[in-house]
């Protein structure tokens, strides 16, 4: 595989998932990062992968780094900020669905951009670098600007780069400003992995076949539109499939998506065509909703993947 393997840009939060019985067990999730841990899990080893974000200097951030590098995940150049500290959110279940909580307001992962050549020299040579909207939401505009231009540059030098635009209403000052953002980030973008219920809600669209030809005006070369348990639709190389998802029996539907994105991008850095990558994301996607949390083990990713 060319480039310096694969980085993931965003947010990685302090994670507690409700436990029956009234106990809570502590992780760490995020949606880059969710995606992130799958293509680490389904790329080969020598593959480089790093999470590249802002980190405090509290235990809570050292425990997150270490887990990451017991893991095989770099954290690249990611600033240090002294004082900081992760966000936290917490899981709830009614059933398999689930609710969060979050405390996030002065996370560290906000000055990411901070340092715009540590930036740079994280994501410089990479053969993909993945980012989403949410990345964008929590960065102030400035900072924002500053991450879509070195994720520019960086294409520009062969990079590929993957955008999920991840829709959440909270993260944002307005419909409007989020609707800015993230066609500002599709423009930077040469696959696109949006979520339908999230492009009806922000954009209007009808279909997912609605989603997929705005996308493709906005130039983006490859989409997958994500419906759920409904099949996600690929639009690449002049053709749009629906490729069916796989039913099984949830129990908890956190990071679904995420690992859908992460086997989708594995699959096709494997050289996988987009149809089949989907196929195969689909089952990485219903090996995580088998078990709690978002983040399953590689075994049982590796074992979906195939």
């Amino acid at each position: 595989m060319q480039g310096n393997g694969v980085a993931a840009v965003g947010e990685c939060m302090l994670e507690l998932s409700a436990l029956p019985g009234g106990d809570w067990r502590m992780g760490f999730a995020g949606d880059t990062f969710n995606t992130l841990w799958a293509m680490r899990a389904l790329l080969p080893e020598n593959v480089a992968a790093d999470y590249v974000s802002a980190f405090g200097d509290d235990p809570f951030s050292r425990d997150q780094v270490a887990f990451f590098r017991d893991h095989g995940i770099g954290v690249a150049r990611s600033p240090v900020i002294a004082g900081a500290r992760p966000g936290l959110y917490a899981i709830t279940l009614t059933g398999a669905e689930r609710s969060f909580t979050y405390w996030r307001a002065d996370a560290a992962a906000r000055r990411l951009a901070d340092d715009p050549a540590a930036l740079r020299a994280s994501l410089d040579g990479r053969r993909l670098v993945y980012f989403s909207g949410i990345t964008l939401a929590i960065l102030e505009p400035k900072a924002r600007d500053t991450l879509l231009d070195t994720l520019k540059a960086v294409r520009g030098g062969g990079t590929t780069v993957a955008f999920d635009p991840n829709y959440r209403p909270r993260l944002w000052p307005s419909p409007e400003a989020a609707r800015d953002a993230i066609s500002a980030a599709l423009t930077v973008a040469d696959i696109a992995l949006p979520t339908f219920p999230d492009e009806r809600a922000l954009f209007g669209d009808a279909t997912p076949y609605a989603t997929a030809e705005r996308l493709a005006k906005a130039g983006v070369a490859e989409i997958v539109v994500k419906d759920g348990e409904a099949p996600a639709l690929v639009a690449a190389a002049g053709d749009t499939t629906p490729v069916p998802a796989v039913r099984v029996e949830a129990v908890d539907t956190t990071g679904a998506g995420d690992s859908f994105n992460g086997g989708y991008l594995a699959a096709r850095l494997s050289g996988d065509a987009p149809v089949g990558a989907a196929r195969r994301a689909h089952r990485v996607a219903a090996a995580v909703v088998q078990v709690r949390g978002a983040l399953a083990p590689f075994v049982t990713l590796k074992t979906a993947f195939g």
